[in-house]
């Protein structure tokens, strides 16, 4: 793992990216309040409000589909859920959060005692004021999460002997899995896949963060004057929706070139970038060019078969180019599925560097390529054709005069910009410009 310093300071987004953050967490605060499942019309809500922003095609998957070793399960539909004391007090109620329900509960309506509902109870006794999220999609069971204080509370105030009464008011029965998908066809047929899940209720950080930073970035990457990728961002539920969407579309896999899974992009931390099971695909060398040259601090982490769907994406058998890029990852902030992952989390600052982020990574697979040049022969003399001159003062100058020297020396049509950027320690953007303007007086061709 590569780390910046702790003391590296966050960069200050301009005005008008702060206002897209704000714009972000605007998005957040709207999607926070849905029930999202795998299925239900949580997911058919949400991705009808990203149809406002973007063009999403909405797909629909029935139950029962076979996808690899899976099979797509019945859809859950929840109406109403409490526990009920025997002063008729609402102990424990859906309508206060929909984190109080384990998801995917099957219906329960009975009149049972404390010993009897205790093994259907969850709580996190060592954050006693947080509830847990919890989840049963593939064994049928149901049950309530609470915080432990009003575990004790219940306890305290009615006993172990008193009657509750207990109502999940669900359906699991044949339905179908939805997901969003926005295809953005560019110059070529080659892919960019953006991916993130849809899957979580009333969660913050993870999911509405990476919803909200993938929704802007399809935004972004739709108003580019051109595209040399073609672009699809996925909205899908986690796990499932991806191997659904991988076993739908297996014969066009081979389109894929670079691929990102983005969550938990909301928080004011260190950006975490966690590589593609190869290791060393052009997606994992596009995004660690782009941290080191940011600013601000980060944390490159070695692939590993655990965390969002970059390990369905990365599984053997299909071993795609995609990393996942993050602010913390998967599981190690202390809100993590928790009642504490709240709107107070998530920052506009944060989102508009996480989008700030995405922006710069799609401008470098955009821009790289590799070139010959054209007066290989010792170096061309610059300054009679101007570019000298078209340079500037100061440190920029020398930078682009850098960059201009690279960039000649190293067009062999063996090596990308990135490569030259990589060897060279400048920034992607300056070896670009440099190469553009050695394009501009046929000193470069493309490879």
């Amino acid at each position: 793992m590569m780390l910046m310093p702790m003391d590296t300071p966050l960069p200050d987004p301009s005005a008008n990216a702060l206002d897209v953050g704000y714009e972000m967490y605007a998005l957040v605060e709207q999607l926070f309040p849905i029930c999202r499942s795998i299925t239900g019309p949580g997911v058919r809500e949400t991705l009808a409000i990203l149809q406002e922003l973007v063009p999403l095609e909405i797909r629909e998957v029935p139950t029962g589909t076979q996808v690899f070793d899976w099979v797509v399960p019945r859809e859950w539909q929840i109406r109403d859920a409490y526990i009920q004391a025997p002063d008729g007090q609402r102990v424990v109620d859906f309508q206060e959060s929909n984190l109080h329900v384990v998801s995917y509960s099957t219906p329960v309506r009975a009149r049972m005692k404390w010993k009897d509902l205790q093994p259907h109870l969850h709580t996190l006794p060592d954050e006693p004021d947080r509830v847990p999220y919890r989840t049963s999609y593939y064994q049928e069971t149901w049950g309530f999460c609470l915080s432990q204080c009003q575990w004790i509370t219940m306890k305290r105030m009615y006993g172990e002997e008193a009657e509750y009464e207990v109502c999940i008011d669900s359906t699991l029965a044949p339905g179908s899995l939805t997901y969003g998908e926005l295809y953005l066809p560019g110059s070529t047929t080659d892919e960019v896949v953006i991916s993130c899940h849809v899957c979580h209720p009333s969660l913050a950080n993870d999911n509405l963060s990476g919803i909200a930073v993938a929704t802007h970035l399809a935004r972004h990457v739709a108003a580019l004057p051109e595209r040399r990728y073609s672009y699809r961002f996925l909205f899908i539920p986690g796990t499932i929706g991806a191997i659904t969407w991988l076993a739908q579309n297996e014969a066009n896999l081979g389109r894929i070139r670079h691929g990102l899974v983005l969550s938990l992009l909301g928080i004011p931390a260190r950006t975490h970038y966690k590589r593609s099971r190869r290791g060393d695909a052009e997606i994992d060398r596009a995004v660690a060019h782009v941290l080191k040259n940011s600013g601000a601090e980060f944390a490159l982490l070695d692939f590993e078969p655990y965390g969002y769907d970059e390990r369905q994406y990365c599984s053997p058998g299909l071993n795609l180019p995609f990393g996942c890029l993050s602010r913390t990852p998967y599981g190690r902030y202390s809100q993590y599925h928790t009642s504490a992952d709240n709107l107070d989390l998530v920052h506009p600052e944060a989102l508009a560097g996480s989008l700030a982020h995405c922006a710069t990574i799609v401008e470098v697979l955009e821009g790289n390529g590799a070139f010959v040049n054209q007066k290989p022969k010792c170096e061309p003399q610059l300054g009679r054709r101007g570019l000298y001159s078209a340079i500037g003062g100061g440190q920029e100058k020398r930078n682009t005069e850098l960059a201009l020297l690279w960039v000649l020396n190293q067009s062999d049509g063996q090596h990308t910009l990135l490569d030259i950027a990589e060897r060279s320690g400048l920034a992607f953007k300056d070896i670009r410009r440099a190469a553009d303007l050695l394009l501009s007086h046929q000193l470069l061709t493309e490879v």
